[in-house]
């Protein structure tokens, strides 16, 4: 019976149905090396002329890219700068920033037909009227793509793009991008058995544009019988000729852009892509042939008895993950023993999670019910003390102590106010200062703010959420600013009275509080500068930098502080 079990187990291991199903896998590879394939007709010279134009045009990738790209920002620009011309200021300076996007580019501007260019990202006026490309650039009054070893502006090598500008059917000039030379070079090319010997890019007149190779290594590649301007035609086309120091070469020749730019591949007579010898393409397929079927055979195989059970799995998985449930089916009896010992691990696994989310969960909700029972009775006793002091207040011999058990019940409630805000929401580690702010400031205007006084009250809060313990010092802060606002607006004379607090966020971790009010109010008395002191210490609490001064008759109050977007790090000794 052991000895039974034992071989059962063994014919059930993945192992051993892997090995199985990869001699099976062997089987072809054995079965196309003693066969005779048949032969096959020979690749034709055009299938072989398509490689190299292929090839060729990948190569020619990035100066391709590059230059359509500057075609087309040569078209867009054209239109724009045919409606701000007659405004240089604003022309330049949407040129320059349009420079500014694009890295490769030296130069962009907008030549006029008399050769000025008082339109450029670099802010200058140019006189190009002496320029060759300036002057081919008017007399064709089409698109140009010229290599220029030193540019007159730049003073370094570049390529000079020009695009006509037209209104009507006249032409007023031309918009003008360089771009520097070391943009458009790709990197050498490899020296696989499919690269090219060189590769040139070369305008409409067979001047050369770009080239991986220093200039003499590029010219002496060029075919002796031809010159690059006899190249220049719409159609694509494969000849071989012998080079400039007469050795027999193969070049390939492509538009980039049409009539005006052209790619030229050089290439050994024997490269790999115009062989069409049947034993060389038999014994580089064969391999090839010989690996697809056996990962073919080798995947079927490994699907039928892995790959479809941990798919199972994995959904098994992503669904406890999602829903936290465990599945209702296993993978069943034909699963392999090391996939059903993953399944019941993972089921073990998933049973105690399960069990300590639980307990966790009862120990977060019974934390989080004792702390909104700390804030909820807190803000009660806040509540009970400012009516105590209402009562004092309503006793109070004079009108001073009125007035100081007054900020001092205001400074209160405004603590009751956070330790509301702080039990009422779901999640106390952060409070929404935009909602606390306005509440606040509610409060003040109501006692604060005399009716029929005249003054416009404006306020504007960002949503912006602020850990818990800064939420005390910024509510004490801005109740004394407010408080202040309001006693040194002026009461009288003036029409356009205004109190304004806005709160806003000003970068990824910074806020800004603003307060300000009409400034020339007076008041009855001296004061004791207790709240401009608070205001400072609530400030410093918050780590934040104060500044205050008179703008435009306006006193302005403002605190700019750091909102961490993770919360302070907190500890159980």
């Amino acid at each position: 019976m052991t000895s039974g079990f034992l071989r059962h187990s063994l014919f059930r291991g993945l192992a051993f149905r892997v090995i199985l199903f990869l001699s099976l896998a062997l089987l072809p590879i054995g079965l196309i090396a003693v066969m005779q394939t048949r032969q096959i007709a020979d690749q034709s010279q055009q299938t072989a002329e398509l490689s190299l134009m292929a090839v060729t045009e990948q190569a020619a990738v990035t100066e391709r890219t590059i230059l359509q790209e500057a075609v087309g920002a040569g078209r867009a620009l054209s239109s724009v700068v045919r409606l701000v011309r007659d405004d240089p200021e604003r022309c330049t300076e949407f040129l320059k920033n349009y420079k500014s996007e694009n890295g490769d580019y030296r130069l962009v501007g907008f030549v006029q037909n008399d050769g000025v260019m008082n339109c450029s990202s670099t802010r200058e006026t140019y006189d190009l009227s002496g320029s060759a490309i300036v002057k081919e650039a008017i007399e064709r009054g089409t698109r140009t793509v010229t290599a220029v070893a030193r540019g007159t502006i730049s003073d370094r090598s570049v390529i000079v793009i020009t695009t006509p500008v037209f209104e009507g059917d006249e032409s007023i000039g031309f918009v003008f991008i360089s771009i520097s030379r070391e943009a458009l070079v790709t990197s050498e090319l490899s020296s696989g058995a499919v690269a090219p010997l060189s590769l040139i890019t070369f305008n409409g007149n067979g001047q050369i544009i770009t080239s991986e190779h220093e200039p003499g290594i590029a010219e002496a590649e060029l075919p002796a019988s031809y010159a690059l301007a006899q190249l220049t035609g719409g159609a694509r086309q494969v000849f071989t000729a012998q080079n400039t120091v007469g050795i027999e070469r193969v070049y390939a020749v492509l538009p980039m852009l049409q009539g005006t730019v052209f790619a030229m591949s050089v290439w050994p007579t024997d490269t790999p892509l115009l062989e069409t010898d049947f034993s060389g393409r038999v014994s580089t397929l064969l391999p090839i042939i010989m690996w697809v079927a056996s990962l073919i055979v080798a995947f079927w195989a490994l699907n039928r008895l892995a790959i479809k059970h941990i798919r199972k799995l994995g959904r098994q998985m992503r669904h406890f993950a999602l829903n936290r449930t465990l599945p209702r089916k296993i993978l069943g009896d034909g699963v392999p023993l090391e996939i059903a010992a993953m399944e019941q691990s993972f089921l073990g696994m998933a049973n105690s999670i399960l069990q300590d989310e639980a307990r966790l969960e009862d120990s977060l909700r019974e934390k989080n019910i004792l702390l909104k029972e700390v804030h909820h009775r807190v803000k009660n006793n806040l509540q009970l003390i400012s009516s105590i002091m209402n009562m004092q207040i309503r006793q109070a011999p004079t009108e001073a102590n009125r007035r100081v058990l007054q900020r001092l019940q205001d400074r209160i409630l405004s603590l009751a106010t956070v330790h509301q805000s702080i039990y009422q929401d779901n999640e106390m580690s952060r409070v929404d200062a935009g909602m606390l702010l306005r509440e606040v400031v509610s409060r003040n205007l109501a006692v604060g703010l005399a009716p029929n006084s005249g003054i416009n009250v404006v306020e504007e809060y960002d949503n912006i959420l602020i850990a818990s313990d800064d939420a005390a010092p910024l509510t004490l802060l801005v109740s004394e600013a407010v408080t202040n606002a309001l006693k040194y607006v002026p009461v009288g004379g003036i029409s356009d009275k205004q109190i304004g607090v806005s709160l806003k966020q000003t970068g990824d971790e910074m806020a800004q509080l603003r307060i300000v009010n009409t400034a020339g109010g007076e008041t009855d008395d001296e004061g004791t500068g207790l709240g401009s002191k608070l205001i400072q210490a609530f400030a410093r609490q918050l780590n934040g930098t104060l500044e205050s001064g008179e703008e435009e008759g306006m006193f302005v109050l403002q605190l700019s502080f750091p909102v961490p977007l993770t919360d302070k790090s907190t500890y159980d000794y």
